[in-house]
């Protein structure tokens, strides 16, 4: 018997929405931390992409953002995960 006071725990759904949104999360902070390095980076040379690399480089680092999370991330979305099941708890 479940007893009423018991914390519950979320549908697997509703965990899986929670995971994709931290880690959606944790890829936009990533791309921020990571813009400043690719800001200063010349786009001439022989082996520069020119003006094509200097307009698409957002989604590069967009790229690099997401990879980075699918391969473990910084740990960032764990805690966000956390804290949201958490304060779900709290509401109940």
């Amino acid at each position: 018997m479940i007893d009423a006071l018991s914390p519950r725990t979320p549908p697997p759904a509703a965990t899986a929405r929670m995971r994709e949104t931290a880690e959606a999360f944790e890829a936009s902070f990533l791309a921020q931390m990571l813009k400043p390095m690719f800001e200063g980076l010349r786009t001439d040379g022989p082996f520069g992409g020119g003006q094509g690399e200097e307009t698409w480089r957002s989604f590069m680092v967009e790229a690099m953002a997401k990879q980075t999370v699918k391969a473990g991330g910084i740990g960032l979305a764990d805690q966000v995960v956390a804290q949201m099941l958490k304060m779900q708890e709290q509401s109940q």
